[in-house]
């Protein structure tokens, strides 16, 4: 399933690889060795430093890899989200990011008649207005 299984790695060598980027040039903007890179591409997690370098280097957002993960597959919040203070120590987000993939692959499971529209929004959260504008544009 989408984003069910995350290997990160394997992600990372693919975009690699979709690029056509040298070893060399991966080894020296992330400042390791070729034995290191390709145990990074074998490792199904990474230091979030790391990620970030990888995520400059080859112009890929992977972190929203994970946020798609969340989106689809964390269980809805058991807390009274009104009851919860916000601290100004980390940076909160108002709204959930979509991706295309995101969008196609909810998409696909109503137009295919795997899920209905009010299944949608109960498994996955999504707003109905977010759903209808979604439809709307197909």
């Amino acid at each position: 399933m989408l984003y069910k299984e995350i290997h990160i790695g394997k992600f990372i060598q693919e975009r690699v690889n979709e690029l056509e980027m040298s070893l060399e040039r991966v080894c020296s903007f992330l400042k390791k060795d070729e034995e290191a890179v390709e145990k990074m591409f074998e490792s199904k997690s990474l230091d979030t430093d790391l990620l970030l370098r990888c995520s400059k280097l080859l112009e890929y957002d992977f972190f929203r890899i994970y946020s798609s993960h969340l989106i689809l597959y964390s269980p809805p919040s058991a807390v009274d989200k009104t009851k919860n203070p916000k601290s100004d120590k980390i940076p909160y987000f108002r709204k959930n990011i979509y991706t295309q993939e995101i969008k196609d692959f909810i998409i696909g499971k109503i137009q295919s008649g795997e899920m209905t529209h009010s299944e949608i929004i109960e498994e996955y959260s999504i707003p109905k207005s977010t759903l209808h504008r979604w439809l709307q544009k197909i």
